[in-house]
């Protein structure tokens, strides 16, 4: 086969990004990949519309701060006039947290913290990262990117007066495609939800405590990141923070949350399967997970150990999520409760956990 018609085989991705040595990185990293070619390079997000609509690449990498026209203004228009998947390349830097939230909920894919790039041993753990997610972002269907937080303009359902919950928890594991699917779900519970909710988002150190806030700003039921220690309360979400695991205890005062490393070899911090894991020692048939969009199979050996002692499995529909990797290593091993489009998992949620 001739390089020519290799080439074409290969996802086509487009770099954008005004620090000229990222560029340049980009590019080296993935000369003479197999599946992945740089077709071009854009400086500024003005530069990377005129090229996307020029080159028709198979996916952006768009930094969030640059000059002239910036990522999320870009992401805005890109998505407007010549929609393509789009990773975003982000730091911690300023308003990097909320800036790379907000890109998520225009519709790009998924983001890469670069704020972490500098020895060989971190390029080498970046380039897995990116390579991993343009593969992925390569496949999206770009009809379900921006249906996720759309979703969750549907009106909040008042509960009256709940009576004591079925469940003592609810469980969320979500990745790739998380944050407008947790927006789209938290936006419609109503603010007294019968139980406590945890949640593990893969996310890199901090911006969990960004999309916490977030998600408090923007729905009605109290959201925050988890505290090692803190008594689990109805009505109140607790998402893992990242670096570390999400567990279950019970104290005298209650449920509570345990934050620690442990197991230190998951390839997630935090992990789904180690919060499904804990919940199913310490609640049993009184926990019900819901695993949603993201790539890979955290989450099952979690949700099997869950059922095997009566606890509840539920699974986002491929016609929903943005990535089916989740959901499906789930079905795969486990026979679920139900599987749920996006648009019904707040409405399920209320179902299952009122009398």
């Amino acid at each position: 086969m001739s390089n020519s018609a290799s080439n074409r085989e290969k996802i086509k991705v487009l770099v954008v990004d005004d620090s000229s040595f990222i560029r340049r990185t980009i590019i080296k990293m993935f000369d003479n990949h197999p599946d992945i070619r740089i077709i071009d390079v854009a400086a500024d997000g003005e530069m990377a519309i005129r090229l996307i609509k020029e080159q028709r690449p198979d996916v952006v990498t768009l930094d969030v701060q640059m000059p002239v026209l910036d990522g999320i203004a870009a992401l805005e228009r890109i998505m407007q006039e010549c929609p393509v998947p789009v990773v975003m390349l982000s730091s911690l830097t300023g308003k990097g947290g909320d800036q790379t939230l907000r890109a998520l909920e225009l519709g790009a894919v998924d983001f890469i913290d670069k704020s972490t790039a500098g020895g060989p041993m971190e390029f080498a753990s970046l380039f897995n990262e990116l390579t991993a997610k343009l593969l992925v972002a390569a496949k999206v269907d770009l009809n379900k990117l921006g249906s996720s937080s759309d979703a969750g303009t549907a009106a909040v359902k008042a509960v009256e007066k709940p009576a004591a919950s079925p469940l003592e928890a609810v469980l969320i594991g979500v990745s790739t495609g998380g944050p407008p699917a947790l927006q789209a779900i938290l936006s419609s519970l109503p603010p007294d939800f019968p139980c406590p909710i945890l949640i593990v988002q893969h996310m890199p150190v901090g911006f969990t405590a960004s999309l916490a806030e977030r998600l408090n700003r923007t729905c009605a039921i109290a959201v925050k990141e988890a505290q090692n220690g803190e008594t689990l309360l109805p009505g109140k979400v607790y998402i893992a923070p990242g670096g570390t695991h999400l567990k279950v205890r019970r104290t005298e005062a209650g449920l509570t949350a345990r934050l620690d490393d442990r197991p230190s070899n998951t390839l997630h911090h935090p992990s789904v399967d180690v919060l499904l894991e804990s919940a199913a020692e310490i609640c049993g048939n009184k926990a019900a997970a819901f695993i949603l969009t993201g790539m890979g199979k955290d989450g099952a050996a979690g949700a099997q150990r869950l059922k095997q002692v009566g606890g509840k499995i539920v699974v986002e529909s491929e016609k929903s999520a943005i990535v089916f990797g989740m959901p499906k290593a789930v079905m795969d091993l486990v026979k679920v409760d139900e599987v749920v489009h996006l648009t019904q998992v707040a409405d399920y949620m209320v179902k299952i956990t009122s009398r």
